[in-house]
Formats: structure tokens, C-alpha cells, sequence
């Protein structure tokens, strides 16, 4: 994300998304009664009487105050819904209108009040560059490859071998790795991949290895052990202790660290809570060092009309310098702290009831 102006006295940060990453940290950055203004396409009645019922898309600048924000990346875009309060003279005031804010396209949001978290967000998705770690996960038989993202991975490849008969094997495998490393390199060269990532169940890795003659791509080249060559081998490897290092930049990896710090508060019934009536009574009293919450139970909350509540949960923590975590739950770490409710907290001191 670039960040083309800021006046932060005024509340104002005008920003342009360069790709997929950046409209999900906009998801997290934008929230109900901001203002949001830029040019966007919306549709005009033609005025002439003949015409009358006819309409014509026109680009314009229009200013609207936010009622609902949406974002998949399946389809690529965020979606910015809300009651418009500045437009040209054709377009009713109070009336409604939804940005559609792709890859290249520039916004300014005004708040009334940015929180410390948000301004962290915006700082990190402004700073941070395309992710340079690269993931393999395989077996003598299949292989994935996955990017990591700021939102989680992404799934680049998956390719499968050919091991038939016991007799062909060697030939077959030692073919299969080829195309494995073939691969790789192919990743390294378009991604500018700095370090990868190659996991497998048993030896296979080692006898991988074998045939990598590239020193340079050795030396890019961690080895770690996953259970399996699926998509399930990715989600193990992140947690590996020999590969915690290589992650410790990757924000994905920091929140799935982050989940796991608070399950393992949870197990010895000590530092945490979770669901939110509990993490919301740990916040009134200051208790709360770390508000861990998905970026699904905000979508939830904002969908379902108990945003008010959460927002000020997240308003009350970021008053008592507890630090927020946005929480993707495309990973592993995201889906178990929906699994507690989507909201939990890792806590300065233990609560008495």
C-alpha cells in the first residue's frame, strides 16, 4: 500500500492499494461512521424525457459516511457501503453507494479518531513489501507449493509424480524431484524468493537435496518435517522450531505464535479469556496486555449489529495501552480462536472471581 497524503490533525489518510494484501488490511482499518471519499463509477439517469428510464455509468467524487464494509479475496474486492453526504448536483444526498476499491485504486478515509492499532496496521501494510518466503511441502510422489501473504498463504502449484512400479522407482523419483526444484526456481526468479521453506515426512527432503547443484538455492534452502504432503503439511510446518526463525518477519506466522501463546494461557487456567462477555469485563478493569480477534468476527459483528460492542472493547484496550491483533482466520491460528468465539485476550494479571 502507498500512502499518498496524511494529515492525522484532521483525521485524514489517503491511500492507494496495490494488491490483494492491502485491501484486507483495509478491511481491518476501515469500520462503521468513517468517511470514505474518492472517484468511483455510479450510475445516472439520462434527464431528457425520452430517455428518462435509461442510465449511464459515470465516474464522480462522491463522500460517504461508512455503514458496512465487505471484503473476500476470492473476489478480489473490498466493498465500501454507505450513506452519501458529498456529490455532484445529480446525485441525491442521502442516498446510498458502494465503493468498490480493487488493486490501484486510491482512497481517503477520515475518522474521527484513529486508534493506535489502526495506525499500526496502516503503517505495517505501507512498509511491509511482497512476501520473499516460499513454502514446499512434499513426498516422493506429490508436491505443494505456497506464497506466504500477508493474509495467510497462498496456494501457487501442486503437482504430482509418477511412482508405479517398484523397478521404475529411482527413475521416477529422482525425475519428480527435478521438476520439484524446477519449480522452486522457477518461484525464487518471479517472487524474488529469499528463503524457502522445503518439508516432507521422512528422508524424501534429504533425498531432494541430493539433486539441488545450484549452491545459491541451496543456501535460500531451510529443511524442516511436516506429517504429511498436503495442504494440512503447510499448517504444521509454520509452527516447526527450525523454521521459527526464517517466519519471525511473516506476520501469518506471528499470529498463529500469538494463538498458541494464548491456548497455552488457557491450559494452565492462568493469563487469559476469551469469548466476549469475559474479555470484555477483563478490559473494563484494564486487565487485558493482548485483545487477540479475527477479522471474520469483525466482518460478524458488523453484519449481525454488535460492532458497537467490540469496537469499544478494542477502544477501552487500545486507552489502556494493551496492544490489538487482527487475526486472519485464512490460517490455522485464525480458525482456533474462531473456534473459541473470535475474540480472547492474554492478560496482564490473573483475574479473581
Amino acid at each position: 500500500m502507498k500512502l499518498l497524503h496524511s494529515n492525522l490533525k484532521k483525521g485524514e489518510v489517503r491511500v492507494l492499494a496495490q494488491n490483494l494484501d492491502d485491501l484486507w488490511y483495509l478491511s481491518a482499518i476501515i469500520e462503521p461512521n468513517d468517511i470514505v471519499q474518492g472517484r468511483t463509477l455510479r450510475k445516472i439517469k439520462i434527464s431528457s424525457e425520452e430517455k428518462s428510464k435509461e442510465a449511464v455509468k459515470k465516474p464522480v467524487f462522491i463522500k460517504l459516511e461508512v455503514e458496512k464494509v465487505e471484503f473476500s479475496k476470492y473476489s478480489n474486492i473490498l466493498r465500501v457501503s454507505g450513506i452519501i453526504k458529498e456529490a455532484p448536483e445529480d446525485i441525491p444526498l442521502g442516498d446510498y453507494h458502494t465503493f468498490n476499491v480493487d488493486e490501484n485504486t486510491s482512497i481517503t478515509i477520515i475518522k474521527e479518531n484513529w486508534l493506535k492499532y489502526q495506525l499500526d496496521k496502516l503503517k505495517e501494510a505501507c512498509s511491509e513489501t511482497k512476501s520473499s518466503l516460499l513454502i514446499c511441502v512434499h513426498d516422493r510422489e506429490e508436491a505443494y507449493f505456497a506464497l506466504f501473504k500477508k493474509y495467510g498463504y497462498e496456494i501457487l502449484a501442486h503437482i504430482q509424480g509418477d511412482v508405479q512400479k517398484k523397478r521404475e522407482e529411482n527413475i521416477k523419483k529422482e525425475n519428480f524431484y527435478l521438476g520439484i526444484i524446477k519449480k522452486i526456481n522457477e518461484y525464487v526468479e518471479r517472487h524474488q524468493i529469499r528463503q524457502v521453506i522445503l518439508a516432507s515426512p521422512a528422508f524424501w527432503k534429504e533425498d531432494l537435496m541430493k539433486e539441488v547443484k545450484d549452491s545459491e538455492l541451496r543456501q535460500k534452502i531451510i529443511l524442516a518435517t511436516c506429517s504429511s504432503a498436503t495442504k494440512n503439511g503447510i499448517e504444521e510446518v509454520i509452527k516447526r522450531p527450525e523454521v521459527r526463525e526464517a517466519l519471525k518477519q511473516e506476520r501469518t506466522a506471528k499470529e498463529i505464535n500469538k494463538v498458541e501463546e494464548l491456548f497455552t494461557e488457557i491450559a494452565k487456567s492462568n493469563l487469559a479469556v476469551y469469548g466476549m462477555k469475559e474479555t470484555e469485563n477483563a478490559a473494563s478493569i484494564g486487565a487485558v496486555k493482548e485483545l487477540l480477534i479475527t477479522d471474520s468476527f469483525i466482518q460478524k459483528s458488523r453484519s449481525e449489529n454488535f460492532y458497537r460492542d467490540a469496537d469499544a472493547v478494542m477502544r477501552i484496550v487500545d486507552k489502556t495501552k494493551g496492544e490489538i491483533y487482527i487475526i486472519s482466520s485464512e490460517h490455522e491460528g485464525g480458525k482456533r480462536l474462531d473456534g473459541l468465539g473470535g475474540i480472547g485476550a492474554i492478560l496482564r494479571f490473573k483475574l479473581s472471581y
